[in-house]
């Protein structure tokens, strides 16, 4: 199925659109060039399943920022290192500017003072909720203060594997399981998946997390034809406020045990929220964020990762002579100890560089008429990074689509936002807030895995012949999920 593909019901507007956008949009200026658009439809039907790769593609014809329309929605993508420092760091304060997806379940007035993702502008809310988050999660003395809440999910999930050795195992369940359970404990001292195990799992919340991401990476009509979002035409909408109220569902009966408590044993985010004052709506918008955020985009790198050295021996026996190296063969693995692993921080980039988690970032918006690069980016025009596109840009890295740990070895190219050519977590204002603990969990997790297990494929297949599509959306995920076997 098509990525961007129009329910048939959409049909009989079309007449009645474009006569109303020939009269409503302004003939444009020197916009960045790109694929002649059709009436109407604009660029849609050329975006595939995978709009990232076409969008790459477009930039190899027609250069490193360019412009598309989906529907009446003008699109503006920079694939390139210069055309993305000229966005997020050059006019960074003028381009910081969000649009929130029309599957939002909230009235932008909402948006902008609870949300810390897609407030529209950097207003004081925003900048309260970032520092807020920053003290109480990401800071570095934060996220070191976490490091044995992440061993013990993590080591957990070891002592799980063990009793699945010999037998296959689909991984990003498992990683998705863990991870949701040690956001539980730091949000709230609980673990939110009891079971581990995709064959037997029953969780309603893995589910739950599951369906709400994946409505939210959906191609949605009104996101491109505003003037029919009140109708819904998709009933996305409708679905993820079914889905946001049985997420919510999952945490609400703590909070409420929380408020009437007289006293409380634990100390976690929600006690620093609450006694912050935080309202139930505030914690919802910001729980929900941080936890879709955080788990999808963590899972998949692993993930990613994984495949990767299955298919590369090289860089595996590497990585496994480097742990063995400071481990021995049994020990358990530590925080404090993953920064003298160097091998396993430059699979960790290399994974990240070919695998970008979001593909374009988190768009930003134009508020106003301004000009990039020499062209004029209209008012409302939705800007795209193609993060993915410049990771595997030729012009940058050598042999840029191969598997190359070795390349970061000797390099000082990080992932920070200051290097515009390895920009997997965004750069500027709007840089994940996130960056520092989930780098430390993707570690974790990675160096455990190669660690304390062999692995193989089911039936002895050969890793070169796995499936490497991609399945575009909120992040970028293996098309097939990774069965494995530990040994």
């Amino acid at each position: 199925m098509e990525y961007y593909m129009l329910p048939a019901s959409f049909l009989i507007f079309i007449p009645f659109l474009f006569l109303i956008v020939k009269q409503l949009i302004p003939k444009s200026g020197n916009l960045p060039p790109g694929p002649r658009p059709w009436p109407v439809l604009g660029n849609i039907l050329q975006m595939g399943k995978n709009p990232h790769i076409s969008l790459a593609k477009f930039a190899q014809i027609h250069g490193p920022l360019i412009s598309v329309k989906l529907g009446t929605q003008l699109i503006v993508v920079a694939s390139s290192p210069d055309t993305a420092a000229e966005i997020l760091k050059t006019q960074d304060r003028l381009l910081s500017a969000r649009s929130p997806p029309s599957v939002v379940p909230y009235e932008l007035s909402v948006i902008d003072q609870h949300s810390i993702v897609f407030s529209s502008d950097l207003s004081n809310h925003w900048k309260f909720l970032r520092a807020f988050c920053r003290t109480h999660l990401f800071s570095p003395k934060a996220v070191e203060s976490q490091a044995a809440l992440r061993e013990k999910k993590v080591s957990e999930m070891i002592h799980f594997l063990r009793s699945k050795k010999g037998e296959t195992v689909k991984i990003s369940e498992i990683l998705f399981g863990t991870i949701l359970n040690t956001l539980g404990n730091l949000f709230f001292s609980k673990d939110l998946v009891c079971d581990l195990d995709y064959e037997r799992n029953t969780s309603e919340t893995k589910r739950v997390f599951r369906k709400f991401i994946e409505l939210g990476a959906m191609p949605n009509i009104s996101d491109f034809y505003p003037l029919v979002e009140a109708l819904d035409l998709q009933g996305l909408g409708k679905q993820t406020e079914i889905y946001q109220s049985r997420l919510i569902n999952i945490w609400s009966e703590i909070v409420k045990e929380k408020r009437q408590a007289i006293s409380r044993h634990s100390s976690d985010f929600l006690d620093v929220m609450i006694d912050s004052g935080f309202s139930d709506l505030q914690i919802n918008i910001l729980v929900t964020e941080l936890m879709g955020a955080g788990s999808d985009t963590t899972t998949s790198t692993i993930e990613w990762a994984m495949t990767e050295l299955l298919r590369n021996k090289g860089a595996m026996h590497k990585l496994q002579a480097e742990l063995t190296s400071k481990f021995g063969e049994n020990d358990t693995i530590t925080e404090s100890n993953i920064s003298e692993l160097p091998y396993l921080a430059a699979c960790v980039k290399e994974t990240l560089r070919l695998h970008s988690p979001t593909p374009f970032l988190i768009p930003r918006r134009a508020p106003e008429t301004c000009k990039i690069m020499n062209y004029t980016i209209p008012k409302n025009s939705k800007l795209f990074v193609n993060a993915y596109a410049i990771g595997r840009d030729s012009n940058t890295w050598e042999d840029a689509l191969s598997f190359m740990p070795e390349r970061f070895l000797d390099s000082k190219v990080d992932f920070r936002g200051q290097d515009f050519e390895f920009i997997p977590f965004g750069a500027g204002r709007r840089i994940c807030p996130g960056l520092g603990f989930a780098i430390q969990e993707v570690h974790l997790i990675l160096a455990s895995l190669i660690h304390h297990f062999k692995w193989s494929l089911p039936n002895d297949e050969d890793p070169m012949q796995l499936d490497m599509e991609e399945k575009f959306g909120v992040t970028l995920q293996k098309e097939k999920p990774l069965f494995i076997v530990p040994m």
